[in-house]
């Protein structure tokens, strides 16, 4: 693959064209706040709308994990515009999320704790009414147990069972504020590769699903 210069923040960047901007950032120390992106991602959901970043040329900002590099591509990442709308999604998520860090099993290694501290976003902010969803702890799984109100939706762990198994066990439920992630799979097959597969488990940034004990 061809390779190409990009400016990102007056810094010059070589790369491949047509790589995921997102991850040439991050590979080359350009933090971008981002929740919902894996590496290999064929078709990013961008669904957790924190890796804008502004592009000249193109009108408004970008999710940078859906856009792909070019030659003479100049991005800012660190704009004034861009880090009020990282600010207004974080906000958002915190709005539906129990805070309660010192129980959470992912403290001290949260992407939503590093991502805050980032952006100088207080976990519990103020002039946000908090929704949160009952009950707290779904435990109808056999092997797992899921948290809805520490899930930030970034479908993280359903991209990794899809992507393991024909099988999969995980996904999206209900719609709205009352999105959550289904354990559906349980119920399904009796033979649950989760005996054994613990990817979605790791692959969560904020400590939603759990391996039982």
């Amino acid at each position: 693959m061809a390779l190409v210069k990009i400016t990102v923040d007056e810094t010059l960047i070589q790369a491949e064209e047509g790589k995921n901007l997102l991850q040439v950032c991050l590979e080359n120390q350009i933090y971008i706040p981002n929740l919902c992106y894996l590496e290999g991602m064929g078709e990013p959901p961008a669904s957790c709308r924190l890796c804008l970043v502004e592009i000249d040329g193109v009108d408004g900002p970008v999710t940078a994990c859906t856009t792909k590099v070019g030659q003479g591509m100049v991005v800012r990442t660190d704009s004034d515009l861009v880090r009020e709308l990282q600010r207004s999604a974080l906000r958002l998520l915190l709005s539906s999320h129990r805070v309660d860090c010192a129980h959470c099993e992912a403290n001290k290694k949260c992407a939503l704790q590093d991502i805050a501290r980032f952006l100088g976003v207080g976990l519990k902010p103020k002039g946000l009414d908090q929704i949160l969803k009952e009950p707290d702890c779904d435990d109808s799984h056999p092997h797992l147990s899921y948290y809805p109100n520490r899930c930030v939706l970034c479908g993280r762990c359903i991209y990794v069972c899809k992507r393991e198994h024909p099988l999969a066990m995980l996904s999206f439920a209900k719609r709205g504020f009352d999105t959550v992630v289904s354990l559906y799979g349980a119920s399904l097959t009796k033979d649950l590769p989760c005996v054994t597969c613990s990817l979605c488990v790791d692959i969560c940034p904020v400590g939603a699903l759990l391996r039982k004990s």
